[in-house]
């Protein structure tokens, strides 16, 4: 009876490089059986040396293959109608999906089997292959991406005195036993998938924008440029109690830092959304997705109970200092606001955690400048940089005086963006 081709049997007259792409796709699909020597209408042909073939065969698998998929095969030679032939015997893989090393876990160097026929692998086929191999655990996934590079995190990680070598990736989570980038890796990474949006608006809604930026690249260059985006916007201002300077913030920059990193730490990256930051003129909202870990409760983490949903993300910021200890931030944010009447709260949502930072009431900064008014009299149409400078303030203060201006009536705005100006009434 002459042998035919299916889903789980192919035949090749010779070896070849497809070769590799059927044994990569019996490995990616369900296993089946390849016999080098027999045509594609199952005439047995033979090999003149069948042992070399079989040995050029077990070489082929071991350096153009990843990962190993020399475990999952069994080669050997077999005499069919008194002609030797090559026969692999391929398994489903455990460490799916199997792909070309020159190519890499892209799709295409990944093939799996459809019907008699290979086919490249598309990019959710390969997602699928990764979370049944690796499980749902985000962290210890194998990225898809991995051409990453690390020069952002590295300056960071050389700020505190530690390195961050192939050593310390393989230690720290971002890299595999067997050399893979995980999911942790691609965050940390210059090629980091996720991003953080801030938008500042003029009111307490969210009807008129004032600007919107969006932070990419390493997770920790995001978090440390998106701390000093809201610096900016910060206004701080002094007073003198007896002897004593005292400042205050808008925002006490504690709580500030304290909601970024906790929203960059907790949030499930299995959602491709942004972290969102909304910085009104009353008060500063962090939207971050995942809502709370199963099984706790609000109740919980204002205890202080800490189950971190990244607990490798977490340990990487720990190390860095950047968390000083687990458990506390939330009752620490309340402790930087317990000079102001009014309190940071959160909200949680089935997949929310949005923490809102309510805007400290700083003295009227109008009253520090008595000689403002003669200013705006000379000045009857000016920007913010001029009275920037008249004030020798920073921005975040000039701003607020500018609301104060706009709020009281007493100036008009002209255009905007860059070329915003102001006329005094």
């Amino acid at each position: 009876m002459q042998m035919k081709e299916s889903p789980t049997v192919e035949f090749k007259r010779e070896l070849t490089d497809a070769v590799k792409r059927e044994i990569i796709a019996f490995a990616n699909t369900q296993g089946g059986e390849l016999y080098i020597g027999i045509e594609d209408d199952g005439t047995v042909i033979g090999l003149n040396n069948a042992h070399k073939t079989l040995e050029a065969v077990s070489s082929m698998l071991h350096d153009s293959i990843k990962p190993d998929i020399l475990v999952h095969t069994h080669l050997s030679v077999e005499t069919l109608e008194g002609k030797e032939v090559v026969k692999i015997v391929v398994s489903l893989g455990t460490r799916r999906p199997y792909h070309l090393k020159s190519k890499g876990m892209k799709s295409s160097g990944v093939f799996i089997r459809y019907g008699t026929s290979v086919t490249n692998a598309s990019e959710e086929n390969i997602r699928q292959m990764i979370m049944e191999s690796d499980g749902t655990n985000f962290e210890t996934a194998r990225s898809l991406q991995q051409e990453l590079t690390f020069h952002e995190a590295t300056a960071i990680f050389e700020k505190q005195g530690l390195k961050l070598g192939t050593e310390q990736q393989r230690t720290l989570g971002f890299l595999t036993v067997d050399g893979y980038y995980t999911n942790l890796g691609l965050l940390f990474s210059d090629q980091c998938e996720h991003s953080i949006k801030c938008a500042r608006y003029l009111g307490n809604d969210k009807l008129d924008f004032q600007d919107r930026k969006e932070f990419k690249g390493s997770i920790l260059t995001q978090v440390e440029e998106v701390f000093e985006y809201l610096n900016l916007y910060n206004a701080k201002s002094a007073h003198f109690e007896g002897l004593q300077r005292v400042e205050q913030e808008s925002f006490p920059s504690y709580a500030l830092r304290e909601a970024l990193i906790n929203a960059v730490t907790h949030r499930d990256y299995s959602f491709s959304g942004s972290i969102l930051i909304h910085l009104f003129q009353d008060r500063l909202e962090i939207v971050s997705l995942g809502g709370l870990v199963k099984g706790l409760t609000l109740e919980d983490i204002e205890l202080g109970v800490s189950q971190s949903r990244n607990p490798k993300l977490a340990n990487v910021l720990y190390r860095l200092k950047w968390i000083e200890s687990y458990g506390t931030g939330l009752q620490r944010m309340k402790e930087s606001y317990k000079q102001n009447h009014e309190q940071p709260f959160w909200t949680v949502g089935p997949n929310a955690f949005v923490v809102t930072l309510p805007k400290q009431t700083i003295a009227t900064t109008l009253t520090e400048y008595a000689e403002l008014d003669d200013w705006l009299k000379q000045h009857p149409e000016f920007t913010t940089k001029e009275l920037e400078v008249y004030l020798n303030k920073s921005k975040g203060t000039v701003r607020k005086i500018v609301v104060d201006l706009l709020e009281k009536g007493q100036i008009i705005r002209l255009g905007n963006g860059p070329s915003t100006r102001y006329r005094v009434r």
